[in-house]
C-alpha cells in the first residue's frame, strides 16, 4: 500500500514525458526580405506562436539571395519565379504587383510618362540589388512585350520604406509593391502611372531543400504559412 502513491507518481511522470514528446518543439530558422517578413510571415506568426509555445522561430531579414543550406536555415522566402528547381516551394501569399508611383508635387513639375521608354527622362528612385551590387531594372510587361527598363535619378536606396518616403516627398518616381502604395494612392498622396505595364506575378513562396528531413515543428509552421486562396477571398 505504501508503494501505491509512488507508482502513481511514476506513472504520472511517464505520462508527462510522453505528452512532452508529442508536443511540437524546436527552433525554425527562416530568411526573408523585409517586405516578405512584414507582409506574409508576421501575420501568420502572430497567430502561430501563441498556439505552440514550445516552438521558437528565428526570422533573419536579408534582401540578398541567401544560400539557406550553407547558412543553415530551415527555409527561405522568395518570389515563385526565383526559386531553384531542386527546392520544394510552398505558396504563402497572393500574386503581387509592382506600380510606378510619384507624388502630386513631382507631377506638377513635369508630365507623367506615357510609356516605359519615357521613364529614362524622369528622376527615378533606384534600388540597389544586394546580391550583385547592381541596380534593379524595372520589369514591365504588356501583352507579349517584356521590358527591363534601366532608370536613372538622384537617389539609390536598398530599402522599400525609404523609397516610399522619397516618393511621398516628391523626390522622384518609385517602383514599389502595390500593397505598399495603394493606401497612399487612395488618399491622393501618390499617383500611379503606366498601370497597363504592371501585371501581377507569382507572389511569395516558402522554399526548402527537397532532401531535407522535416521536423514536426517545421511542418506545422509550413501548414500555418500555406496560402489559401479561397480563405483569402473570403476575408477580402
Amino acid at each position: 500500500e505504501r508503494l501505491g502513491p509512488h507508482f502513481e507518481q511514476i506513472a504520472a511522470e511517464l505520462d508527462g514525458l510522453a505528452a512532452l514528446r508529442e508536443t511540437p518543439a524546436g527552433t525554425v530558422r527562416i530568411t526573408a526580405s523585409e517586405h516578405a517578413a512584414h507582409e506574409v510571415l508576421w501575420p501568420a506568426l502572430r497567430k502561430f506562436l501563441p498556439r505552440y509555445p514550445q516552438i521558437k522561430v528565428e526570422v533573419s531579414v536579408d534582401q540578398s539571395f541567401t544560400d539557406i543550406v550553407a547558412e543553415r536555415f530551415d527555409a527561405g522566402v522568395r518570389f515563385g519565379e526565383q526559386i531553384a528547381k531542386d527546392m520544394i516551394a510552398v505558396r504563402i501569399g497572393p500574386d503581387l504587383r509592382m506600380l510606378v508611383v510619384g507624388a502630386p508635387a513631382y507631377f506638377s513639375a513635369r508630365p507623367a510618362p506615357c510609356g516605359p521608354q519615357e521613364l529614362t527622362g524622369h528622376n527615378c528612385i533606384n534600388m540597389r540589388l544586394p546580391t550583385r551590387g547592381g541596380l534593379y531594372a524595372w520589369e514591365m510587361e504588356k501583352g507579349q512585350r517584356k521590358l527591363n527598363v534601366r532608370v536613372d535619378g538622384q537617389l539609390v536606396l536598398d530599402n522599400i520604406a525609404l523609397m516610399l518616403d522619397a516618393a511621398l516627398d516628391g523626390l522622384g518616381l518609385a517602383f514599389l509593391p502595390e500593397g505598399v502604395v495603394r493606401p497612399h494612392i487612395a488618399q491622393g498622396r501618390l499617383r500611379s502611372v503606366l498601370e497597363e505595364w504592371c501585371p501581377p506575378f507569382a507572389g511569395y513562396h516558402l522554399y526548402y531543400p527537397s532532401r531535407r528531413q522535416v521536423s514536426p515543428a517545421f511542418a506545422l509552421l509550413v501548414d500555418a504559412l500555406r496560402y489559401n486562396e479561397g480563405a483569402a477571398r473570403g476575408l477580402a
